[in-house]
């Protein structure tokens, strides 16, 4: 459960720096559409994860873990798409990709160990 947690702890954090990247790039950038796509994905990880705590059953826990996975994946994908086309500069980007990162090696740890403890039980 401990990964869990963690995933948990890291993934709001992770949202307080997405949603602050969201303000700066509509505030001081102008940009709304790319903004809006990352605030989905950056915050949905979290959102989705605190949904697997309660999930009814270890199928849904792992359904609900492998959406978080893949939105952090597409998370991703808008940060490399800021950093080449220059709305964010490479120190901004190589933070928070970091992090993007490290929850993405979260998420796969927790949904192959959930899925291996599945499958040992057929």
């Amino acid at each position: 459960m401990k990964k869990e947690n963690t995933a948990r702890f890291k993934s709001k954090k992770f949202a307080v720096r997405i949603v602050n990247l969201y303000k700066y790039l509509c505030e001081s950038k102008k940009e709304f559409v790319l903004s809006k796509q990352i605030l989905r994905s950056g915050t949905s990880i979290g959102a989705n994860l605190a949904e697997a705590e309660y999930g009814i059953s270890e199928k849904d826990f792992l359904s609900k873990v492998y959406i978080s996975l893949k939105e952090a994946a597409e998370t991703v994908y808008w940060l490399d798409l800021l950093f080449e086309t220059g709305y964010i500069g490479e120190p901004e980007y190589q933070s928070i990709k970091t992090d993007a990162e490290e929850l993405l090696k979260i998420l796969k740890a927790t949904t192959k160990t959930t899925t291996e403890k599945l499958n040992s039980k057929l």
